[in-house]
């Protein structure tokens, strides 16, 4: 019998702007609730970030977190995971002050420095809210996301460590998944461990299937039974990525951090939307959701009850 799917949810990212869609979660209030929603759709695990209530712009601010984690812990059951990739151009102290308040279940931790362009989002999106928003985009033309192994030996000791926290370790392309298999093979990854791998950021692994396939059987080598795996994938490919993991054998990711829409020209009204699209998906192939409970047990997590918040 096939494993069931781990569905990750990630509510608002730091990617995109108030400007492109009137449903991206900004206040804690919002985030909040819309976490709470994609929770009682299916979700599994629940991908934070934070943002200015005032304009929208992602913010590293522990305090904003804490307004918006209890209130999720209260309302559901699902995994709790701040980002440690934060907002791009946030130094690495800034992307961790959450974590370190929190102490979370999980984290997310990016394996690798890397160019990450969204500038092309600007030929798209002409009228903006805020100033800040154009600014914030154009300068992914000239910007790399600073993740060097000093980088992340240093989050896997501080938060791994320190705080019993796991990780989501993103990898955006092939060499990513090496710079994993360094660090288990140091000994500072252990397993049960958990990657989700990324299609369609400029910078990254293009969105192709035979990519998708080439880095899961990459990973199958390299790591064997000791990780699960997950896919996400930005844009219009979100669903069938998540449907290709699935089919495979592993778990996925959607929200509106990695997609604004439910279909073809037609925006997400909601995470949960979409976490309920995909398992619909999932259950028409014959294959069953993991609850949260199953997901904390396959990860071997701390448990809710052992966070700051």
């Amino acid at each position: 019998m096939a494993k069931s799917v781990t569905i990750t949810c990630a509510v608002t990212g730091g990617i995109h702007t108030p400007s492109m869609s009137p449903y991206l979660p900004v206040t804690p209030a919002q985030i909040a609730s819309e976490a709470i929603a994609a929770s009682e759709a299916g979700a599994s695990i629940i991908h934070l970030h934070a943002r200015d209530p005032k304009d929208g712009r992602p913010t590293a601010d522990p305090d904003v977190f804490m307004e918006f984690l209890p209130v999720i812990k209260q309302g559901c059951n699902a995994v709790v995971n701040i980002s440690t990739g934060g907002g791009l151009g946030m130094s690495l102290d800034e992307r961790l002050a959450a974590a370190n308040r929190a102490s979370p279940e999980m984290a997310s931790l990016n394996m690798g420095s890397m160019n990450f362009g969204i500038f092309p989002m600007l030929e798209k999106y002409r009228d903006f809210q805020h100033e800040w928003e154009p600014a914030f985009l154009e300068m992914t033309r000239d910007f790399i996301f600073r993740n060097t192994f000093r980088d992340i030996e240093f989050v896997l000791r501080t938060l791994g460590d320190d705080h019993g926290t796991r990780f989501e370790m993103e990898c955006y392309d092939l060499g990513h998944l090496y710079t994993v298999a360094h660090f288990v093979d140091a000994g500072l990854i252990k397993p049960p461990f958990f990657i989700q791998m990324i299609y369609g950021i400029l910078g990254g692994a293009g969105a192709e299937i035979d990519n998708l396939v080439h880095m899961h059987n990459a990973a199958d080598r390299l790591f064997g039974d000791d990780y699960e795996w997950s896919v996400l994938a930005a844009g219009r490919h979100q669903i069938p990525f998540g449907t290709t993991a699935a089919v495979l054998g592993g778990n996925l990711r959607v929200g509106l951090e990695d997609s604004l829409f439910i279909g073809k020209g037609e925006l997400a009204e909601s995470n949960a939307d979409q976490v309920a699209k995909i398992r619909r998906i999932v259950e028409d192939l014959s294959l069953r959701v993991a609850t949260p409970e199953e997901t904390r047990e396959r990860l071997q997590l701390k448990g809710g009850d052992a966070v700051a918040f």
